[in-house]
């Protein structure tokens, strides 16, 4: 028996199954992967942001160096047997997309933008490891620091998913340095902890008891989570410390700029949300879409090294379950001395072609075995 043999007979048992967090994707399903990653990548491309491609292995001391520290708990590591050296599977591509910036691209005019798309390895929480093989596709803005740098990064996003067809499409922003500016030398670092994971569960009751002489800024910035109107409303409100002032500026500044670039865009504000902003340093922003429950991509402000930095990192498994589905191509059985006049003729019409690869009495029957929608007859294709 060959090896092969021996590997669909282990799988026939069970003895084969893929590790959690991992997963075929069948015909069809790999298509549509492709095609939305393609009209995603398109979009940023005719926006002026050229396409790069890192590695999915890099040395461990590069991609978890800066803010790549962040990511540790998230990265796969193993030996390089050549090397001997400790390497890493990238569990996101922003940061390496800054190290290409900073290094190899660091003589290129700014603001440089590039595009990028690739899958992504995560190690997941026990018992929660669905999807640890993640694709990703974004895009980053490197070197200007400004509300209208925001703001493009942003409605190019919405511009995408547009494409995809994907509808009610919201984007909820948070600026981190908010809540984390008002707690800044009003709470001793020992009973930080604490607070913030009151913050993080959106827990009134702990974040009152907890919160001494800010606990009302707090409980307001909790309640100001919503709609952005009715949110920046409630900010520019409140008594809020002169250190924290230029963050909330900010964030008005890059709805206004948002909303002029891209009128009618669905906008919500949440001030003290910043789970999973490990390396931003600014306005963050996360995508969703009425019914889905997951996120559709994130992303915001950062340093790239040294440069400020804005991007948004799509996930096409998740678009691809709030797109609608795109119309299959269509599939017609061709006999084997069929011209390449005529084959050509099919491709423009949008047919994938299946060939006989012998002389066959049975197109149609063949045709319907093959699961095609259309057969090649006397110099036309016939719908079964």
């Amino acid at each position: 028996m060959s090896s092969f043999d021996e590997i669909l007979t282990q799988d026939a048992r069970g003895d084969a199954l893929l590790p959690s967090g991992f997963a075929d994707l069948l015909p069809g399903e790999a298509e549509a992967e492709a095609r939305g990653i393609a009209c995603v990548m398109e979009a940023f491309s005719r926006h002026g942001y050229q396409r790069v491609r890192p590695p999915m292995l890099e040395f461990e001391n590069a991609l978890l160096n800066g803010a790549g520290s962040a990511l540790q708990n998230q990265t796969f590591r193993l030996m390089d047997p050549n090397s001997h050296r400790m390497m890493a599977l990238r569990p996101d591509m922003t940061t390496q997309i800054a190290r290409i910036a900073q290094i190899r691209l660091a003589d290129a005019p700014r603001p440089l933008r590039l595009s990028y798309s690739g899958s992504c390895i995560v190690v997941g929480t026990p018992g929660r490891e669905t999807d640890r093989q993640v694709s990703q596709a974004g895009i980053e803005l490197i070197g200007p620091d400004s509300a209208v740098a925001d703001a493009e990064v942003i409605a190019l996003g919405a511009q995408a998913l547009d494409e995809l067809g994907i509808a009610d499409v919201s984007f909820d922003l948070s600026m981190p340095a908010l809540a984390l500016g008002v707690i800044d030398g009003a709470i001793a670092e020992k009973d930080r902890a604490a607070l913030l994971h009151a913050l993080d569960r959106k827990d009134a009751g702990a974040v009152a008891e907890l919160g001494g002489s800010i606990a009302e800024t707090l409980l307001a910035l909790l309640r100001a989570a919503g709609p952005a109107d009715r949110a920046l409303e409630i900010l520019r409100g409140l008594a809020l410390p002169e250190a924290v002032r230029p963050h909330l500026e900010r964030l008005v500044e890059s709805i206004a700029a948002l909303r002029a670039r891209r009128p009618g865009i669905r906008l919500t504000i949440d001030p003290v949300e910043f789970r999973g902003w490990q390396y931003h340093t600014g306005l963050c922003v996360t995508v969703f879409a009425v019914g889905s429950r997951e996120e559709l991509g994130r992303g915001g402000r950062y340093l790239a090294g040294s440069e400020p930095a804005c991007g948004l990192t799509l996930r096409p498994q998740a678009l691809l379950r709030a797109a609608p589905l795109p119309p299959a191509r269509p599939r017609c059985y061709v006999p084997l001395e069929i011209s390449g006049d005529a084959l050509s003729a099919l491709h423009t019409q949008g047919f994938a072609t299946v060939s006989a690869l012998a002389q066959d009495a049975q197109l149609e029957a063949e045709a319907l075995r093959l699961s095609c929608t259309h057969f090649w007859r006397d110099g036309a294709a016939h719908a079964l």
